[in-house]
């Protein structure tokens, strides 16, 4: 499936929804403190397009870690492509708006999905 002119947000959970968002999918592994399910309008929470609890672990968003971690979690994301197929789907008929909770919004797992949904478009 090639997609073209992929329309890949991000955005953390905690912000307020836009009609501009698209379809929202949350990313993480864990659901975002704080926030109720009806609060999050979600159209899908992809747990497993997220890094290993191993690797979330190991990485702690610790800035120093972060080029080990980007070249783990594509490793991860290469041996299971079937999870991305939601995304790259709903990015061909429109935007899609990856959620994610991490405070640092420049290096965090959903910054990373994204730029590797990009660069991977099939």
């Amino acid at each position: 499936m090639r997609v073209t002119d992929v329309g890949i947000r991000v955005k953390r959970a905690y912000d307020a929804a836009s009609p501009r968002d698209g379809k929202r999918y949350l990313v993480d592994r864990l659901w975002p403190r704080g926030l109720c399910k009806e609060s999050l309008r979600i159209d899908g929470w992809l747990r497993d397009v997220s890094p290993s609890p191993a690797l979330r672990e190991w990485f702690a968003h610790d800035p120093e870690k972060w080029p080990e971690f980007q070249r783990r979690y594509r490793a991860e994301l290469d041996a299971r492509p079937d999870g991305l197929a939601v995304l790259l789907e709903a990015a061909r008929t429109g935007t899609v708006t990856l959620l994610f909770s991490a405070r640092d919004v420049e290096r965090n797992s959903a910054v990373l999905l994204a730029e590797y949904l990009k660069e991977n478009q099939r």
